[in-house]
């Protein structure tokens, strides 16, 4: 065999089997997106727990006795944490009382869903001392937004999936005018079809996708980096939603998340409520929303705004983990929970 033809079957071969890796590699990342494990949707007669993993419930035993009061009309039942009401300066009890909270509810097989009764703080700090195990063999709902996003992280790193919505604070509004934050809550608990239509936006960058989406609280996300918690966003549809930041740390967040290299290979971005953004003394010269595009200017993916989800008191709910179609168009946006 000739020297060059040597060198074109060897070239051939490298490239075959490069390309084969390549396809291989692509499909094991698009095989691991498609296949979280989906906890059982509830029914009447299941329980669900309420715990507090995270911030203060001073002066809020109102809201949860709103939220037993909606489960029982679902046909629920509910068990509240031990420590719920316990008050560690700004904690709802001690790490360890919030964490036996949840790791009971973990390992209760008689309890389907954990709702979290509100965010603040708090969720990083039990993270590394709750144990999982049974919660993968048997897992259920967990519920929350905001704080829980650390919790959904963990989830999600387990293959699981999660609820983006409303917790039990969410009911210190009145019913009538979150109606569409209970509907999908409870959509989302019991199997029901959930498609979301998006007011349309100058600032869309137009595309269809169909991929799992992940995400939540922007803070949360960029707090988790460089930890075991940080999710691999590879082949998905990123979430982010916020509340109470100046947009240069709305800037700085995403230029961390781009520079750990989060937004170079998922498959599109939803944006979600950005809340009581902040006013600074030197102004920042630009919306949100071009803030966000200019980040993210060197990719191609589409990127949808007015997502209702966050800290509005219209707080759709999310499946963290399931597959989307996200079609995204400047007239509107649709996603649709396959």
């Amino acid at each position: 065999m000739s020297r060059n033809l040597l060198i074109i079957c060897m070239f051939c071969v490298a490239f075959f089997f490069g390309k084969f890796e390549t396809i291989s590699q692509n499909h094991a990342i698009e095989k691991k997106a498609n296949t979280l494990k989906q906890p059982p949707y509830l029914k009447a007669g299941d329980t669900v727990a309420i715990v507090a993993p995270s911030g203060i419930l001073k002066n809020r035993i109102g809201e949860i006795n709103k939220a037993k009061a909606l489960l029982k009309s679902w046909g629920l039942h509910t068990v509240i944490g031990e420590h719920v009401f316990n008050q560690n300066h700004h904690f709802a009890g001690t790490d360890n009382e919030r964490c036996e909270d949840f790791q009971k509810a973990l390992d209760d097989s008689k309890i389907k869903a954990i709702w979290c009764a509100r965010g603040g703080y708090g969720s990083v700090r039990i993270l590394d001392k709750l144990d999982w195990s049974v919660f993968k063999e048997n897992p259920k709902w967990i519920i929350g937004y905001s704080d829980i996003t650390a919790i959904h992280n963990e989830v999600h790193n387990l293959e699981i999936q999660s609820i983006h919505g409303m917790m039990c604070t969410s009911l210190q509004d009145d019913t009538e005018t979150i109606k569409e934050t209970i509907k999908t809550f409870k959509a989302s608990l019991f199997g029901q079809s959930i498609s979301y239509t998006l007011k349309g936006s100058d600032f869309n960058k137009q595309g269809t996708v169909t991929a799992p989406i992940v995400g939540g609280n922007l803070s949360i996300l960029s707090s988790m980096l460089g930890s075991k918690s940080s999710i691999d966003t590879s082949g998905k549809i990123i979430f982010i939603e916020e509340i109470g930041e100046y947009k240069y740390h709305i800037d700085r967040m995403l230029q961390s998340l781009k520079r750990a290299g989060y937004f170079d290979n998922c498959k599109g971005l939803i944006v979600g409520d950005m809340t009581k953004v902040k006013s600074n003394t030197t102004k920042w010269g630009s919306s949100v929303e071009k803030l966000v595009l200019d980040v993210l200017l060197d990719y191609n993916f589409p990127i949808a705004f007015n997502m209702p989800a966050g800290h509005e008191k219209d707080n759709r709910a999310l499946v963290f983990g399931r597959n989307v179609n996200l079609i995204v168009k400047k007239e509107q946006s649709t996603i649709i929970f396959k």
